[in-house]
């Protein structure tokens, strides 16, 4: 029989806040939402982004003075929602107007005379060109004569031409959380992430490792681009041209399943399952369908699943750029020329299904806890929802590798059709929405419109509610389904569909003549939909489709399984569990947020286990791990 994979914790960092307790999601919404949790929203933003710091239960702001947190939107709310979401990029993650490169020159001796060099012996090439001639003045210098031209590279300074991205809120450092020691900003980003994650269960993680074998847990995490600022890939890479030192971590620190491997390593202590799978834009949907699988067949209990990603710099920006994949400024101010603006709007610059010009980078980080049913009972963990099916698909022969194909028609009609023979045709007609790939490039607005619109013209789905939530956060990459499930997450809380605030008018080559694309906030109630599909789509072919089944509807399903008496100790054991989260969120809200980091904390090493009866017992972890193996395959065993 199988088991369902619940979700009992979820937590990030994105360029709308926090992920935990949906404050991210609430940032995208907070027009919505009641004057006190709007307020709690601001307030967290605000002891994020540094603009207030708690003392003795009071808020002050950076010049000593106290804000009362009902004064909190009117002193600093037009900064904090300012400096959040898609906004031109901040100076100190990357300064747009003045990108450092280097230049080609050639220079020429005046009137064809040889041009005359002094320099240090060490500053030599390995080999000298032919036109070289050396003297040698002392021991430390020589006069360098070069008959013909001398080609050289300058320092020099240029204007991007893609300033707009979705970065973490201004004022936020997450390498200031924890001893981050020159990782790659992407790894900070993972550290942040998945402690945000596991604190938001409220279950200690003792706890949990105590409860179940060692082995019966996964780590199912990475990155699509791996680690690309100086730290990591970025520097490596740049060092031999650039004259500088290789360093010995950046190699290592660049490859993409780190992520998993820091959170196994610094802040679990796991010893089980660890890695991800890439799958480009959809690597979190791809990460999550070997999590969901694992689960299902009983070989893990509890799995962390998520990707970190950190694109915003130049390198990454030009190449996407030269793809003509990104919004230029140039492109945003041509699509807003009837406005006459004079600058471009880069909190508008990813318009999903409207006319658009690109996607709109950004970093994010966001992790997911998710326990099998029996454990998820037995803990009390809150259950947020459950992952129903994942379908993934290729697109067949292609003509362009970057081109969008046919695989994402198979995993939206999978998807539905695993959806209705669980839930009936009626609960998916009435009772479900899609989040949506939607990057906000002239080629998803029409490809990913028609399949959204075709698949549910053929389950005779009318006015099928999309969210697109790329407009407020940007397209994280590999982290970007991990932003789009969290924000499903938040509607069954709210029962608010985020609107695509960014789309003035639909496109006219988009169809939509079954589908529901609001450019405002969609209230439809927090108990009227049973089910959220996450459609995501990847560079090369990589589609996949996910149906996450709601928190309500997860609870019922339980109880059918184990009957009310069951269903009813577990709500005693959660109102424990429920206080210690929300301690959690208000120590956040109030600033008090460090991130979990083991570094060289029990270490194991090859005599720290004992093996007997068939069972390893290791340091750490209160059950021992089963070696009795059942046969692999029993019908053909010789």
């Amino acid at each position: 029989m199988s088991r369902l994979p619940v979700i009992v914790g979820f937590g990030g960092i994105s360029s709308a806040g926090r992920g935990s307790f949906h404050h991210a999601y609430r940032r995208m919404v907070i027009s919505q939402l009641d004057p006190s949790t709007a307020n709690e929203t601001y307030l967290g933003l605000a002891t994020l982004m540094g603009y207030l710091t708690a003392k003795a239960g009071k808020f002050f702001d950076q010049n000593g003075s106290e804000c009362p947190v009902d004064q909190i939107k009117e002193k600093f709310g037009s900064e904090i929602l300012a400096n959040t979401c898609l906004r031109k990029i901040d100076d100190q993650l990357l300064d747009v107007d003045n990108v450092p490169v280097n230049k080609k020159v050639s220079f020429k001796g005046k009137d064809q005379q040889a041009i005359q060099l002094t320099i240090n012996k060490k500053q030599l090439p390995v080999s000298i060109p032919d036109d070289w001639e050396i003297k040698e003045l002392n021991t430390r210098q020589v006069e360098v004569t070069i008959q013909g031209g001398l080609e050289c590279l300058v320092p020099d300074f240029k204007k991007s031409l893609v300033q707009s991205a979705g970065q973490l809120p201004t004022g936020f450092n997450p390498g200031k959380t924890y001893p981050s020691n020159h990782h790659p900003r992407g790894l900070q980003l993972a550290v942040n992430g998945a402690s945000d994650a596991i604190r938001s269960m409220g279950i200690d993680w003792n706890i949990i490792k105590d409860t179940i074998r060692p082995d019966e847990i996964g780590v199912y995490a990475g990155s699509s681009m791996g680690q690309l600022d100086q730290f990591g890939g970025g520097g490596f890479l740049r060092a031999p041209t650039a004259g500088i030192r290789t360093s010995s971590k950046q190699i290592a620190f660049h490859f993409s399943q780190m992520v998993a491997d820091f959170i196994n390593a610094y802040i679990l202590g796991s010893v089980g399952f660890t890695g991800g799978q890439a799958g480009a834009c959809a690597t979190t949907m791809y990460s999550l369908n070997a999590a969901v699988s694992d689960i299902q067949s009983g070989k893990r209990r509890v799995a962390i699943v998520g990707a970190a990603e950190a694109p915003v710099n130049y390198e990454v920006i030009e190449g996407y750029r030269s793809m003509t994949a990104l919004a230029e400024d140039s492109q945003i101010l041509d699509l807003d020329r009837n406005l006459g603006r004079k600058t471009p709007d880069h909190r508008s610059a990813c318009r999903p299904f409207a006319p658009n010009c690109g996607f709109t980078l950004a970093e994010s980080a966001q992790f997911f806890v998710l326990f099998d049913e029996a454990l998820a009972l037995e803990l009390g963990a809150t259950v947020y929802g459950s992952v129903g099916s994942i379908f993934i698909n290729a697109d067949g022969y292609k003509k362009s590798i970057s081109a969008p194909g046919f695989g994402n028609y198979l995993t939206l009609s999978q998807s539905l059709g695993s959806a209705e023979s669980f839930f009936g045709i009626d609960r998916v007609r009435n009772r479900s929405f899609v989040h949506a790939h939607g990057t906000g490039t002239p080629q998803n607005r029409t490809t990913e419109s028609h399949a959204l619109n075709e698949v549910a013209k053929s389950f005779g789905i009318n006015q099928w509610p999309v969210a697109a939530i790329k407009c407020y956060v940007g397209h994280s990459i590999g982290a970007a389904a991990g932003d789009q499930l969290n924000a499903a997450l938040g509607t069954w809380k709210y029962g608010i569909i985020p609107g695509i605030n960014t789309m003035n008018e639909v496109a006219r080559d988009v169809e939509n003549s079954h589908i529901k694309l609001s450019q405002k906030h969609l209230n439809i109630g927090a108990d009227n939909v049973d089910m959220a599909f996450i459609n995501t789509k990847g560079f090369g072919g990589n589609n996949a489709t996910g149906m996450i089944i709601s928190p309500d509807y997860t609870l019922q399903m339980m109880k059918k399984k184990y009957g009310e008496k069951a269903l009813a100790d577990y709500r005693k054991k959660n109102e424990q569990v429920n206080r210690q989260s929300m301690a959690y969120d208000q120590s956040v809200i109030k600033g008090d947020f460090k991130a979990i980091y083991h570094f060289g904390e029990n270490v194991l090493g090859g005599n720290d286990f004992s093996i007997e009866d068939q069972s390893m017992k290791i340091p750490g972890f209160d059950k021992p791990i089963d070696l009795k193996m059942p046969s692999i395959y029993p019908d053909m065993k010789l």
